[in-house]
């Protein structure tokens, strides 16, 4: 069974960063996609980055050259690293995992 946890979400000023993690349990995550998707209240669940087994990376336009993706699949774990921090990008956060596994999400909050 896999199963996902978050941390590392917050409260923070624009302009600073933030670094989630994601660790993974269960056989298998390093054969898989795995990455980050944000839901800001209102609006619908969107992509923010992933990675995949070998380390290509993708990312939504908002947030490249500012967030960086990783993984690290000897600890089952995948990140991401959030630069230069804007008040739109306060949302809860959850790590996904292909195909079709989520974790509970964790809240990340930029005040201006």
């Amino acid at each position: 069974q896999v199963q996902l946890v978050e941390s590392g979400g917050g409260l923070v000023q624009a302009g600073g960063s933030l670094r989630l993690s994601c660790a993974a349990s269960g056989s298998g995550f390093r054969l898989y996609v795995a990455g980050w998707y944000r839901q800001a209240p209102g609006k619908q669940r969107e992509l923010v980055a992933t990675v995949s087994w070998s380390g290509n990376t993708n990312y939504a336009d908002s947030v490249k050259g500012r967030f960086t993706v990783s993984r690290d699949n000897g600890k089952n774990t995948v990140y991401l690293q959030m630069n230069n921090l804007k008040p739109e990008d306060t949302a809860v956060y959850y790590c996904w995992r292909a195909t079709g596994y989520w974790g509970q999400g964790t809240q990340v909050t930029v005040s201006s």
